[in-house]
């Protein structure tokens, strides 16, 4: 879908300025950046504030549900987190008795991560709080294009920009 040919996106108050977004629309980072506020507004709503979790607690959190005892080192690499951001992370949920750390038997180097009770408590309410934000925002597009959107973003997540 191209947005040649459309109207300028203009935003605005009734006591504040109509902003002309035509300069910026058709850039993808501009367009991710403005469905990002959204989806965080949302999120926070929804699991965030409730839950106590910032969207990469979110993600750390539900990989762990489903990838029993990884170690820190896969867990930075599916997130495109460094070591030292990641372990900031995992101390923190540690803190909150969400996930426990032990040294692997085979590889006495690696730790590897566990959601603990609390955590997979944790896991099933953020997942339930997800979902019904997921269905609200689905609301808004056909099956077809909720789809097409999640194809399109996936994509946009594994290219390489700098070619």
């Amino acid at each position: 879908m191209s947005l040649q040919g459309q109207s300028a996106i203009v935003t605005g108050s009734r006591s504040g300025p109509r902003i002309d977004h035509s300069a910026l629309q058709h850039l993808l980072g501009y367009a991710l950046a403005q469905a990002r506020v959204a989806a965080n507004k949302a999120f926070f709503d929804a699991v965030g504030g409730p839950l106590q979790l910032r969207p990469v607690e979110f993600s750390l959190v539900m990989l762990l549900r489903d990838n029993d005892g990884v170690t820190q080192r896969e867990l930075g690499a599916a997130l495109n987190l460094n070591a030292p951001n990641l372990t900031t992370l995992l101390t923190r949920l540690q803190e909150r008795g969400l996930v426990s750390r032990e040294r692997s038997d085979s590889d006495r180097r690696a730790q590897l991560i566990r959601l603990t009770a609390a955590g997979v408590k944790l896991a099933a309410q953020a997942e339930k709080a997800a979902s019904t934000m997921e269905t609200a925002i689905r609301k808004r597009y056909s099956t077809g294009e909720w789809t097409l959107l999640l194809e399109l973003l996936h994509r946009c997540g594994t290219a390489s920009f700098s070619e």
